[in-house]
């Protein structure tokens, strides 16, 4: 299997929860989608899906 680099940004995985739940009619708040986010973030680094590499700015 070879091997692919992929970028994962939080807030673009909030700001997709966030339009998801309001169609299914839930208003989140920004705290809320941050843990959503997060949580996804570390639940995709559990299951070995993605590596975490921390970014030299």
């Amino acid at each position: 299997m070879r091997e692919i680099e992929v970028f994962i940004d939080t807030e673009e995985i909030a700001e997709f929860f966030f339009h998801e739940l309001v169609k299914r009619g839930f208003v989140p708040t920004e705290v809320e989608l941050e843990e959503i986010a997060d949580i996804t973030f570390e639940y995709l680094i559990e299951k070995s899906i993605i590596d975490e590499e921390v970014e030299d700015e």
